[in-house]
């Protein structure tokens, strides 16, 4: 997939070179950045508004330009009044080469005209889709659905209240590391059903100097699995920053028995034989979203 994404781009990349060297008059188009809002049909079941939407797929009267990381700004080959419509897209699992189309959020459509050698701007918005199903954990509640693993997390989370480390919200999830409480692993306690074969996303905020690995625990008749998934890397810059993944769960679920129900995992260990004798983990909007 990486590869032929790669040529994609190379490939319009070389096709737009051509045609504006052919045609010295194109229409442009600027696309800041994304903006999300609340929708007022969900009455605040979204949770905060934060977000990583990172890429737009433009389309103009129904045909594919490309995908492009906001903010941009480049030529078409189209003057006059068009349908242009963006959608919102992320880093699937984090991953720079995976660029999807969020499958939760509204897309960005306006009819304007192109008019050649004049730019066009737009500031794209967008919201989460009407009858969405979320579940939200964000350590604003007295009762927060996250517990340390008794039987092997030597390590536990503390639920945190620093204006300096939280951006949005008053409480987060932290976890402090030492030589003597070196492994922390944690599960969520709401125990959901999740639709087999169709999008299903946990969102998450984070911000780690260790590497915690993200996994879904399968609850069934015959007994319980936990399915490593993927892995937060540890942040290299000092201090570190809050950033957001969005983690396809779709073909997980589909592998698990069926009439399973499922709890997210986290799990973290110190490397002590290679010196390594502290680290620390933040956690804070983990949802749990599908149609």
């Amino acid at each position: 997939m990486r590869a032929s994404f790669l040529l994609f781009v190379l490939g319009f990349i070389l096709t737009l070179n051509s045609c504006v060297k052919n045609n010295p008059d194109p229409s442009w188009i600027e696309v800041g950045e994304w903006t999300i809002s609340a929708n007022p049909n969900l009455g605040g079941d979204e949770g905060e508004l934060n977000h990583n939407i990172t890429e737009a797929w433009l389309y103009i009267n129904d045909s594919i330009i490309g995908v492009f990381e906001v903010p941009f700004k480049i030529p078409v080959l189209t003057s006059g009044m068009s349908s242009i419509k963006i959608y919102p897209a992320i880093k699937n699992n984090g991953i720079s080469a995976t660029k999807k189309i969020y499958p939760f959020l509204d897309l960005y459509e306006v009819n304007a005209e192109l008019i050649q050698n004049e730019t066009l701007v737009i500031n794209p918005t967008t919201q989460y889709k009407d009858n969405l199903t979320i579940w939200v954990e964000d350590f604003e509640d007295i009762s927060i659905a996250l517990e340390d693993d008794p039987n092997t997390s030597s390590a536990n989370y503390q639920v945190t209240n620093n204006n300096l480390q939280s951006f949005n919200g008053n409480y987060y999830g932290k976890v402090n590391l030492t030589s003597s409480d070196s492994l922390w692993v944690a599960y969520t306690t709401a125990q959901k059903y999740l639709p087999y074969g169709q999008e299903v996303y946990m969102e998450i905020d984070y911000k780690n100097d260790i590497n915690v690995v993200t996994g879904l625990l399968a609850i069934s008749q015959s007994g319980i699995t936990n399915n490593p998934n993927i892995q937060l890397n540890a942040q290299q810059t000092s201090p570190t920053v809050w950033k957001k993944i969005y983690i396809d769960l779709r073909e997980l679920i589909s592998n698990q028995a069926s009439g399973s129900y499922f709890e997210q995992s986290f799990a973290a260990q110190l490397d002590l034989e290679n010196g390594q004798t502290s680290g620390e983990i933040c956690i804070d909007n983990i949802k749990l979203i599908h149609f």
